[in-house]
């Protein structure tokens, strides 16, 4: 069975940092891009960052220059460096899994990151 499970939300002042992580298990035929999106009350889900396999890296405009998203494959486990961060970056933050065998997104149940200015 596929867990995805994020640690690492938190309370900060606006101009802190926060390290997101995320480890996906269960999947026996390894996994495809690994990413971060989030969301805030009354608003879609929004991507934040998302690394392939390979390490091709995307990210939202609004996080580009202050957020930075690696992933340690032997580890099967994505992070998210949040720098510098903002009162518009409070929200729940999801990590998304594709798995290879499966050939679709894993979500983890979120965490909370809080920006207080």
């Amino acid at each position: 069975q596929v867990q995805v499970v994020e640690s690492g939300g938190g309370l900060v002042q606006a101009g802190g940092s926060l390290r997101l992580s995320c480890v996906a298990s269960g999947s026996i035929a390894g996994y495809g891009r690994m990413g971060w999106y989030r969301q805030v009350p009354g608003k879609q889900r929004e991507l934040v960052a998302v690394a392939s396999n390979g390490g091709t890296t995307t990210y939202a405009d609004s996080v580009k220059g202050r957020f930075t998203i690696s992933r340690d494959n032997a580890k099967n486990t994505v992070y998210l460096q949040m720098n510098d961060l903002e009162p518009e970056d409070t929200a729940v933050y999801f990590c998304v899994v594709f798995v290879i065998l499966n050939a679709r997104d894993y979500w983890g149940q979120g965490t909370q990151v809080t920006v207080s200015s």
